[in-house]
């Protein structure tokens, strides 16, 4: 469980224990988890945070889920470098560290089960949050790339890609107006719900899903026009 301090991270992995998973979380602020006995210290923008999840797999015994909670996001409207790249780092660069190892554990071991926290910021360019939405697209195409490659090396790895809408979590207190909040128990309950029916993208709930229906819909030249 990477990014478990905190959100929707947390209630999964305490999901999972209750279910009678043997479950290593990991996050950078270990303080959150003393319920947890399995845990390891890891950021993923460190160039060492693969090994660290190889580590922590073999205090465990072995990985056969690989959930991915870790993630930033932030408004950016003035487009600020600091905030884009480090979004970028964090979201880019070490989601594709941390699920590609796993999935390259999972190649040599048998396969498991990899399923990560999109969003639904990733169906279109948003303009006040430019990285993470573009991050969060990344994101939706590496997972559905990696379930190709999956399948054309006939490896035994299920994939789950989550996408949420505006979840009640510190993310969000940032003191802007996020409209259609979800309680993150409840997102918790229907992504661990989601994993054991093997879906491969969750939209949650059925409010962002009508709602992402018609984004899609939407012609570029008046998406572009909108003010977010």
């Amino acid at each position: 469980m990477m990014g478990a301090s905190s959100g929707i991270g947390l209630e999964v992995a305490r999901l999972l224990k209750a279910q009678g998973w043997n479950v290593g979380v990991a996050a950078r602020r270990l303080d959150r988890l003393q319920e947890f006995e399995a845990k390891a210290y890891i950021d993923v923008t460190t160039e060492d945070a693969a090994q660290q999840l190889l580590s922590l797999a073999d205090q465990l015994g072995g990985m056969d889920l690989y959930f991915h909670a870790s993630g930033i996001g932030h408004q950016n409207r003035l487009l600020l470098e600091e905030i884009e790249l480090s979004t970028m780092q964090t979201n880019a660069v070490g989601f594709t560290r941390m699920v590609g190892a796993a999935f390259r554990y999972m190649a040599q071991h048998g396969g498991g089960q990899i399923a990560v926290i999109s969003s639904i910021a990733g169906t279109k360019g948003l303009g006040p949050a430019p990285a993470y939405s573009a991050t969060k697209a990344l994101q939706n195409t590496y997972i559905e790339a990696l379930q190709q490659l999956a399948n054309a090396r006939k490896l035994n790895i299920r994939f789950t890609d989550f996408r949420p809408g505006f979840v009640a979590t510190d993310l969000l207190n940032d003191g802007n107006h996020y409209p259609m909040q979800l309680n993150k128990v409840d997102v918790a309950r229907d992504m661990v719900r989601s994993m054991g029916r093997g879906r491969q993208v969750r939209v949650i709930d059925w409010r962002w899903r009508v709602l992402t229906f018609f984004w899609r819909m939407v012609p570029r030249w008046i998406w572009l026009r909108l003010k977010l």
